[in-house]
């Protein structure tokens, strides 16, 4: 019965995204005394497949259960980032300052030789690790110009969720103020560059 809903609802050449929305309709069309045939199919599936369930369990070893105890704790907090994420992004949450490694990424990666994409992405990690202080330097720059865009952004729409109830998803002070070492590190790398170029630039004016 489920099966030729699905079956006279369906249209051979459409994606998946219309069939999806075209059955949801359906659904929504059909009275309640028809939905009841589906409902009633729907509630003796999940009773075979508890039923099916328990006498696998049933016959697992301690350490069998135990693993199989993480997977599903692995995949229920998989699905709950996967829903907060698709929270925030409707939210409308900026997006991350991308770092100068990035940035390089995204301008080079079409062009880069490589038959797959990890192969590409690995290609210009080597390259990017071989460049220089003053090579990476327009892309660090850039870096932290997105930095504090997004700074700029995070502060206006925090501002916002906290309008709308949702302190929740606004950070403490401390999370603001907090650095990564390798972003520190990497800004001590741009500081001493520019320092090492300042010196130079004065020593050939004494001379």
């Amino acid at each position: 019965m489920v099966l030729q809903f699905i079956t006279a609802c369906c249209v051979p050449e459409a994606s998946n995204l219309e069939l999806i929305k075209k059955l949801a309709g359906a659904w929504k069309s059909l009275p309640a005394s028809q939905k009841q045939v589906y409902e009633e199919a729907r509630k003796t599936d999940w009773k075979r497949y508890g039923e099916q369930m328990a006498a696998y369990k049933a016959q697992l070893t301690p350490a069998q259960a135990a693993a199989l105890k993480e997977e599903r704790r692995k995949q229920m907090a998989k699905r709950r980032s996967i829903r907060a994420k698709r929270e925030l992004n409707l939210l409308g949450k900026p997006k991350r300052a991308r770092s100068g490694f990035n940035i390089f990424l995204s301008e080079n990666f079409q062009e880069s030789e490589g038959i797959s994409p990890v192969a590409k992405l690995k290609k210009l990690f080597d390259t990017w690790q071989k460049l220089s202080t003053s090579q990476k330097q327009p892309y660090l720059q850039l870096a932290e110009d997105d930095k504090v865009r997004y700074e700029n952004e995070m502060k206006s729409w925090e501002a916002k969720m906290i309008e709308l109830g949702r302190e929740d998803l606004v950070r403490s002070k401390k999370q603001r103020l907090r650095k990564k070492p390798a972003e520190t590190a990497k800004q001590a790398e741009i500081a001493k560059a520019s320092s090492a170029g300042n010196k130079a630039k004065l020593k050939k004016s004494e001379e």
